[in-house]
This record gives structure tokens, C-alpha cells and sequence, in this order.
């Protein structure tokens, strides 16, 4: 099984470092499909970056990081994931990759988060003395080790390739194994419930009802539900907008 040599696993490391600060801003690009697409593209196999990004983000619906809590990182996961089953293992190893490293990124998030405090108390030091350049210079190099926290693990990850990071997973005991691959299969279970409770179902059980009818009888794919849904909702912001100049 052949590596990537040196410059892909480069592009990938920046990438992962630029997505990771779009993210933090709540940029809509920064997410799992695209950054999964992106990898597929860039390694030669789009669809299983397609494959791979999707199904984290389905794993991540209704997840984020409320209040500074962390959570699985599946942007770093889709990458990571991409690259290494892309190398030959496909989407089953493609998935078994992605998703360990989704849920043990959340120790460098806690890293990434703590070294950070370093330039907050920077910027309170020179908002003592009124240097607002000052500030805003600790502001953007805060940024730094949030992007190193998941550029310099991509890097290296693609770059070593499958067998380090299998290696790495086969060293830690079976019940930590068993407890990762338990909570990936919960967490889209657990992401679909924290949607659903921000949704108002009784109100628009509806259209909840029209979506699982297409996927459970008509075994419509998710895309083209997703598409349907686009559509109704265009429908009733117009007719919505339409009512609301009428008055």
C-alpha cells in the first residue's frame, strides 16, 4: 500500500488547519461532506469522500459545541478517513479510521482550547495600557494553536499513512475500542433527537411524516429527500411572503 509522499498529506494539514478557524466563525463549508469531498478530490476518489463525509455529518445533526463543551471532531475525522481508504481499504476502513480519530480529536480540542488562554491574557495586557493593536494581534494569533491542533495531526497522519494509525488504534484495549465504536453508533441516533428538539414536531409532524414515508416505503435516497425538503421550503417561504404583502 503506497503513501502519498510529501505534498498531498501538506495540503490536506493546511486545509484542516483553515477549515478548523472557519469553523470556529460558523462558516457553512466548514463541515464534514465538504471537507470529505475536498479529500476525495484531492486523493483521486471523490465518491468515497462523498461516502465518508456524509456519513459524519449525519453523525454530527444537531451537535456543536454549546457553552465551549467539545465534541467529536468529524471535519478532522472526514480527511483523515478519506486519505487513508482511499489508499485501498475503501469505506469500511475509510469509516473505521475516520471515526476513532472523530472522537479522540477531542483531546487536542481541550489542548487547542487551554493553550489558547495564553494570548486571551496577552490581550488583557495590553488592553491595560490602551494598545488596541496590541489586542488585536493577540486575537489573531490565538487562532494559531486551534489550526495546529488539527493541521499538524492531518499532516502527519496522511503522511505516515494506514499502518502507524492502525497500529496506534491496536494499542489501546479492546473495551476502549469497543466504547468508541458503541458511541459512533449512538451518535446519530443522539444528533437526530437534538434536532428533533429544536424543532416544533407537533406543528410540522407533517412534513416529518412525508420524509419518512419517501425513506422507509419509497426507499428515496437522503440527498433527494433533502432536495424535496429544499423545494417545499421555497414553496412556502413564497407563499408565506406572498400572504404577508397581501396585508
Amino acid at each position: 500500500m503506497e503513501g502519498y509522499g510529501f505534498f498531498i498529506p501538506l495540503i490536506l494539514g493546511a486545509w484542516a488547519y483553515i477549515s478548523q478557524i472557519a469553523q470556529l466563525t460558523g462558516l457553512w463549508w466548514a463541515e464534514a461532506l465538504i471537507s470529505g469531498a475536498l479529500t476525495g478530490l484531492i486523493v483521486g476518489d471523490f465518491e468515497l469522500g462523498l461516502q465518508i463525509g456524509a456519513t459524519l455529518t449525519l453523525m454530527s445533526l444537531g451537535m456543536w459545541t454549546y457553552g465551549g463543551a467539545t465534541m467529536p471532531d468529524f471535519n478532522t475525522g472526514a480527511i483523515i478517513g478519506t486519505a487513508i481508504g482511499a489508499l485501498g481499504s475503501g469505506l469500511e476502513g475509510g469509516l473505521a479510521i475516520a471515526i476513532p480519530t472523530s472522537l479522540l480529536m477531542t483531546q487536542l480540542d481541550v489542548l487547542g482550547r487551554a493553550t489558547t488562554t495564553v494570548f486571551i491574557h496577552g490581550a488583557d495586557r495590553q488592553l491595560e495600557t490602551m494598545n488596541l493593536k496590541g489586542v488585536t494581534k493577540m486575537h489573531l494569533l490565538g487562532q494559531i494553536p486551534w489550526g495546529l491542533s488539527r493541521g499538524i495531526p492531518v499532516f502527519l497522519a496522511v503522511w505516515l499513512g494506514a499502518g502507524p494509525i492502525q497500529s496506534l488504534i491496536e494499542w489501546f484495549p479492546q473495551w476502549f475500542i469497543n466504547g468508541i465504536q458503541l458511541s459512533g453508533k449512538m451518535l446519530p441516533a443522539l444528533g437526530f433527537a437534538l434536532l428533533l428538539s429544536q424543532i416544533n414536531v407537533k406543528k410540522y409532524w407533517p412534513y416529518l411524516l412525508i420524509g419518512f414515508v419517501l425513506f422507509a416505503y419509497l426507499n428515496m435516497s437522503l440527498i433527494g429527500i433533502a432536495l424535496i425538503a429544499l423545494a417545499v421550503s421555497i414553496i412556502i417561504m413564497h407563499m408565506e411572503g406572498r400572504s404577508s404583502n397581501a396585508r
